[in-house]
């Protein structure tokens, strides 16, 4: 009988074990298939749980899976990972094969008088593209969080962004709507099932500036799965929105904006976003072990 493998649990960009988003890691999933572990991440039941199958040309090989299926690529899972290995190996430059491609992470120890370093890691996603929201999708999607396009904001139109992920990104103007939405995660399961989309829906809210693109953002990212309706920090759909903001024009790259998100479901956290003039987008923070 093969031994069950160890599952650490991470929350990723926080410093705090009860902020940011939570995350299964197996270091050592060689001897593991697909049904397995997708039983471990549905029993895991955190958004994604990562597992590390194998070295390919010196990068190493991860799967991401939710409690209901596979998933191409996971943001806050792949610092949680590279922080969970940079603990046990030391801090460097790490890649990552996913299904979405190559990822390349960089870690880093920052030592504080009294307390254990810290390892801040920071990935740079695959290419990011964009497209249209195609009108009837777009009218449906604000139809389940019961809101309408007057509330959209003016100079953030929506879009669908990809990072690794296809992210369907609306931004909001006034505060009451961003906080006060709501949907039934049933529908909104099936909705985004129906679209093809495997990760999150992002919704943000600008917190600061009205002139030029602001440097703070707060988000909520619908993700109907299991026990999770939104999830606390959303890497990919960060690095998404970073891609979004270059492609329309809206940032003058370089640039860094920040994401605050987890607020709504108790798990604060916080994504640096860099943008360069082109390629990935740079996405970092810092995670913790849990138990």
């Amino acid at each position: 009988m093969t031994d069950a493998p160890e599952i650490l649990h991470y929350a990723a960009f926080t410093d705090h074990a009860s902020g940011g988003n939570p995350a299964g890691i197996v270091l050592d999933a060689a001897g593991l298939d697909d049904e397995a572990m997708q039983r471990i991440a549905a029993d895991t039941d955190f958004s994604e749980t990562a597992f590390i199958t194998g070295v390919e040309g010196g990068a190493r090989v991860v799967r991401y899976f939710s409690p209901i299926a596979e998933v191409p690529f996971c943001g806050h899972a792949t610092i949680a990972t590279a922080v969970a290995i940079a603990e046990r190996e030391g801090s460097g430059t790490l890649r990552f094969q996913t299904r979405a491609g190559e990822i390349t992470i960089e870690t880093t120890a920052t030592a504080t008088p009294g307390r254990a370093d810290e390892i801040l890691a920071a990935f740079t996603s695959v290419d990011t593209e964009l497209a249209p929201i195609p009108e009837f999708v777009l009218e449906g999607l604000l139809v389940l969080l019961g809101l309408d396009r007057t509330e959209l904001h003016e100079r953030f139109p929506p879009r669908l962004a990809f990072a690794g992920n296809w992210h369907p990104v609306l931004v909001l103007a006034r505060r009451e709507s961003f906080d006060g939405f709501e949907f039934d995660p049933g529908a909104a399961r099936a909705f985004m099932d129906a679209q093809g989309w495997n990760a999150t829906v992002s919704v943000l809210h600008p917190l600061d500036g009205s002139g030029a693109t602001p440097a703070r953002f707060e988000a909520r990212n619908l993700f109907p799965v299991g026990r999770i309706s939104e999830d606390p920090a959303t890497g990919s759909a960060a690095a998404a929105f970073g891609g979004y903001l270059r492609a329309l024009g809206l940032v003058t790259p370089p640039a860094r904006i920040v994401i605050e998100q987890g607020r709504h479901v108790g798990r604060p956290g916080e994504l640096t976003v860099d943008i360069p003039e082109r390629g990935g987008i740079v996405v970092s923070g810092r995670a913790v072990m849990i138990r």
